[in-house]
């Protein structure tokens, strides 16, 4: 994809590593579900989906199989009929030489590039992210297969499972990379911030999700001054810290703790209007995520009151 992981994208889910009814990932974690069968590469907002980002193929390869024809909507209840036998949206299948595959899946509608049969080379755009088949959040779900068989391109040789007989600490899992398949070794992040905003109420999540609940500038007589933080990978115990500082000082700090594992979740703090209006000038928010007392990610923003 064209991104930079940890900035802009970030993997949400890898392959499951679990044989029984829980899931793992390659580094013994839970950022992954029940047989999921490939790396999901995500983005924050579906703005993002609007503007364009280009999937491209992982190496030369020949096109053996593509579909360009299922809208961008969000997986519910009421569409789970119409998903079945079609879960992996808009995508495409390349196969490579030495019984390698590569499957990309949830690409925008309309937006494949390329035709059964033509070859590509590594780096050829075969369509854009989207939001099709059954997905929550827009992402890139990429499947490697060698002679039909799943691979991890993190683990190709499979994961050890007597190393998941200790669960990695937080410093473990991040401080890790994974070389692999890869033509250069990728960290893992073992959760993290996607954004951050400011805005006059809680947001609702799916504003949150569309990119549209960040306010750009507050004014004096705004109702309530709220920070929130939109994540993912959270797990139960972890810590989310939100303060906020104004021209006066740190005037609101607030922390909580996850009760569940949470592949993507939002949290929001701050404070109504008191006085007759708030200080004018610049606020800073700060958001802190904490596991096993060491800090994951954080990530700042800036708003000015005027």
């Amino acid at each position: 994809m064209d991104c930079t992981l940890g900035e802009n994208c970030h993997i949400q889910q890898y392959v499951d590593h679990d044989p029984g009814p829980g899931a793992q990932d390659y580094r013994c974690a839970p950022l992954s579900y029940q047989g999921h069968k490939g790396t999901d590469i995500g983005i924050p907002y579906l703005t993002e989906v609007q503007r364009g980002i280009a999937v491209r193929a992982a190496a030369p390869g020949v096109v053996v199989g593509l579909r360009d024809r299922m809208p961008d909507l969000y997986a519910t209840e009421e569409n789970a009929e119409s998903l079945k036998g079609r879960e992996c949206g808009n995508g495409v299948v390349l196969r490579h030489e030495g019984g390698w595959e590569t499957q990309y899946c949830h690409m925008k509608l309309g937006s494949v590039q390329v035709q059964k049969g033509q070859k590509v080379q590594a780096g050829t755009q075969l369509g854009e992210i989207g939001l099709s088949g059954k997905t929550q959040f827009p992402h890139l779900h990429l499947a490697v297969r060698h002679n039909g068989e799943i691979v991890d391109p993190f683990a190709p040789d499979g994961s050890d499972s007597t190393s998941c007989e200790t669960a990695p600490t937080a410093v473990d899992t991040a401080a890790a990379t994974g070389a692999g398949l890869w033509a250069e070794p990728v960290p893992y992040q073992p959760g993290g911030f996607l954004g951050v905003g400011f805005n006059t109420a809680v947001p609702e999540f799916q504003a949150i999700k569309s990119g549209n609940a960040a306010v750009s500038r507050l004014s004096p007589d705004s109702p309530a001054l709220v920070f929130w933080a939109y994540a993912f990978g959270g797990q139960a115990a972890d810590r989310v810290r939100l303060s906020i500082s104004g021209p006066e000082g740190v005037f609101s700090v607030h922390e909580v703790t996850l009760e569940r594992n949470q592949a993507q979740f939002f949290r929001a703090s701050g404070k109504r209007l008191r006085n007759k209006s708030w200080v004018q000038g610049r606020y800073s928010g700060v958001a802190v995520l904490i596991r096993d007392d060491v800090e994951i990610d954080r990530i700042e923003q800036e708003i000015v009151v005027r």
